[in-house]
């Protein structure tokens, strides 16, 4: 078991730095999961950790001790491809005995890691069909297992999950959260799909231009965004953000009644003209009551029933708003809809930088 630290790691491409100084201690047995949009600089950041990819500056450390030189043999991690990358002619066991093979491991202690990761995974019945044989999820299994038999210092999973189907998706979330708890292991998991991250992770590293937007847990990044970039990517639908400004002590929205403050407003904006933008989550959008601050009102543009809620769109002053509200309340476009929000559920952001105030 090991904790990684990355000091000012950058990677660039010819003139084009894609990944800017990221800084990160993981601690020992921690699961981390790297989360952002295509091309935020997530999985060459697992490469790089895996020296699959050469860093340009900084330094990677595993258990203390630096490996910016060394192979990827050498830094005894075992990565998880979105591919599985088995090898075709090999069985189920062969392709999960093929590294302690490779490095002189004793036959029986082979078989015994074999076997051990086998019951782990639920796939005894399988070790000796070929890939081909094989489900999508049968095949991830096995790639799971290749990486458990070499009793790693970290896991690094490279979106494991992308290839396989929704109901398959959901299956092998709640394998690898199992695995977790049987094999106790520091693990990076990259995803572009937020539901994973808030699922599996106990801290989540967002990124957004090979820059670090945010560190913490689920609960964090979702209850405290730091910034509109965090709010309107962890969610679904993602937190409405709609423009504001600070007069008389009130916050005035476009399209809206003047508000107080909320209370998790830390500071006022600096500088600028003032612009701010007002952050709440559909799910906390209700239908007016008592203890709400009233909020908003239209007509509703969109109704789209999902059995257990419904998602409402409004049009409100031009900026598109939508509330999950409970089933069968709001039924057809048109309807007159009036909403409020608890005032610990309202976020607001500095409009030029995006950051949380």
């Amino acid at each position: 078991m090991a904790g990684l630290q990355l000091r000012k790691v950058r990677k660039s491409f010819g003139d084009l730095e894609v990944v800017h100084g990221v800084d990160l201690d993981i601690a020992d047995r921690e699961f981390i999961v790297f989360v952002g949009p295509s091309g935020c600089g997530k999985s060459t950041l697992l490469r790089m950790i895996a020296g699959l990819e050469e860093i340009s500056a900084g330094e990677i450390a595993i258990d203390g001790r630096i490996v910016n030189e060394l192979d990827p043999r050498d830094r005894d991690i075992a990565m998880v491809f979105q591919d599985y990358a088995l090898y075709p002619h090999m069985t189920v066991h062969e392709n999960m005995a093929f590294s302690l093979r490779y490095r002189g491991v004793a036959r029986e202690e082979i078989r015994r890691r074999v076997a051990e990761a086998a019951r782990i995974l639920e796939i005894e019945a399988l070790t000796e069909r070929m890939p081909r044989q094989l489900s999508g999820g049968q095949r991830q299994r096995v790639a799971m297992g290749r990486a458990i038999v070499r009793d790693p210092k970290v896991f690094l999973f490279d979106e494991p999950l992308s290839n396989l189907d929704a109901k398959l998706r959901v299956q092998m979330r709640t394998e690898i959260k199992r695995l977790r708890e049987r094999v106790a292991t520091t693990t990076i998991y990259v995803t572009h799909d937020q539901v994973e991250a808030m699922t599996l992770a106990d801290r989540i590293v967002i990124l957004n231009l090979g820059r670090i937007e945010q560190i913490g847990t689920p609960e964090d990044v979702y209850d405290t965004p730091a910034s509109t970039f965090v709010a309107g990517f962890i969610g679904a639908p993602p937190m409405n953000l709609m423009p504001a400004r600070l007069v008389d002590g009130q916050l005035a929205v476009a399209g809206a009644a003047r508000i107080a403050p909320p209370p998790a407003m830390a500071r006022a904006p600096q500088g600028g003209d003032g612009a701010l933008l007002l952050g709440v989550r559909p799910e906390h959008l209700v239908l007016g009551g008592e203890g709400t601050v009233p909020l908003l009102s239209g007509k509703a543009v969109v109704v789209e029933p999902l059995g257990s809620d419904t998602l409402v769109s409004l049009d409100i002053a031009g900026t598109a708003v939508i509330a999950r509200l409970p089933p069968r309340l709001i039924r057809h476009a048109g309807e007159a809809v009036s909403l409020a929000a608890a005032p610990g559920n309202l976020h607001v952001f500095d409009a030029a930088s995006g950051r949380r105030l």
